[in-house]
């Protein structure tokens, strides 16, 4: 039963209301040994208290979708089929142009409002497999754009977070498809894969031999799963990627390691130091830490990538962090660094969308 459904969320509701109105009807009705009585009422309070926050739990989670099945809460999923040793590119030697296409079968998800399309992915260069959310704009499938390519955004989830959470916590596509229509932004095809790869640990986007290829999985894999099924060019040109929190360290990373597969990148309340994210598998290692942090990134760079990063925050929460890797940063790499009112939450990441894809929308090519 998934977390996130009706049917698990009726029985949540279900099971608190009884245990509420339980020790309601029988609490003067227990009956035995004093000590008896004590124990048994103790009980019910106690599993009134469980039952109610588990409700908030499912509630929360429901609503922004942090986990998705038993699996993603329990860390029991694997979606790790190998994880060789790809090199510096990612790509173990192979060119993905060269390799043959990957055609996807994509089902309707109807809770998301229809135009959001999940397919199964199995990662051939990764070694990843796991589920991937596409979203179409509404000029996709006019004729008088039959003819044209449209620009992708890969969107990247906070720790935890899935495939959904742009979609149903953030609602990313309901903010954005009347802006596309009126033309106030250039339609763009979203793309938002699974990122929770090892449990409840964050992969920190990078590949880890041995462990995982989620480097590879996001920035390989799934593009070239995107362009093989849509009308999209693969070019960098065309391509942004987006995230939030642990999703916003990763978007930036991406695009600051593959100016080949990014031209541009969204950081909402990203940092720069994968240690200030405590799940954070890269974090954890203090060699890795050190060459993972992004400005390390960016002045390790054989010659200054051509790409543009928006990092955006509350003071503490991104915003300080844009303005050290925008002292770091060389033409032709450009970091707009913003300031924000609001915490760490869906709540001001929503209100940024109509700026951040009207920034983007400037930067990404179309055909």
């Amino acid at each position: 039963m998934s977390l996130t459904g009706t049917p698990f969320f009726a029985t949540a509701a279900a099971l608190t209301v009884a245990a509420v109105v339980l020790p309601l009807a029988v609490w003067s009705k227990v009956r035995g040994p004093a000590v008896v009585r004590v124990l048994l009422r103790a009980l019910m309070v106690v599993l009134a208290q469980v039952t109610a926050v588990a409700l908030v739990f499912v509630a929360v989670n429901r609503a922004e979708n942090f986990y998705a099945s038993w699996d993603d809460l329990l860390g029991t999923g694997r979606y790790v089929n190998a994880a060789e040793d790809l090199g510096p590119d990612g790509l173990g030697g192979k060119k993905p142009e060269a390799q043959p296409k990957v055609l996807q079968e994509f089902r309707p998800v109807d809770e998301l409002g229809g135009r959001v399309r999940q397919t199964e992915l199995d990662g051939k260069v990764s070694g990843v497999k796991g589920e991937v959310f596409v979203w179409l704009p509404p000029q996709y499938d006019d004729p008088a754009w039959k003819d044209r390519t449209f620009p992708v955004v890969e969107l990247i989830p906070g720790v935890p977070g899935t495939g959904k959470s742009w979609f149903q916590g953030l609602k990313v596509h309901q903010h954005l498809e009347p802006l596309m229509r009126s033309g106030k932004i250039q339609p763009f095809v979203l793309v938002s894969p699974r990122t929770m790869l090892l449990g409840s640990a964050d992969t920190g986007c990078a590949n880890l031999p041995g462990k995982v290829n989620a480097d590879s999985w996001l920035s390989v894999d799934v593009r070239k799963m995107v362009v093989d099924n849509f009308r999209v060019r693969p070019d960098a040109a065309s391509w942004g990627v987006a995230g939030y929190s642990a999703g916003a360290y990763c978007a930036a990373k991406l695009a600051i390691s593959h100016p080949d597969r990014y031209s541009a990148a969204v950081s909402l309340s990203g940092y720069n130091d994968p240690g200030q994210e405590p799940a954070s598998l890269v974090g954890q290692d203090p060699e890795l830490r050190r060459t993972h942090n992004l400005v390390a990134l960016l002045t390790a760079a054989p010659a200054p990538p051509p790409v543009s990063l928006w990092m955006s925050g509350a003071q503490a929460d991104g915003y300080a962090s844009g303005l050290d890797l925008q002292k770091a940063a060389r033409q032709p790499t450009a970091v707009h660094a913003e300031r924000v009112q609001g915490g760490h939450n869906i709540e001001t990441w929503v209100r940024q969308l109509p700026q951040t894809f009207t920034w983007l929308s400037g930067l990404l090519k179309a055909g």
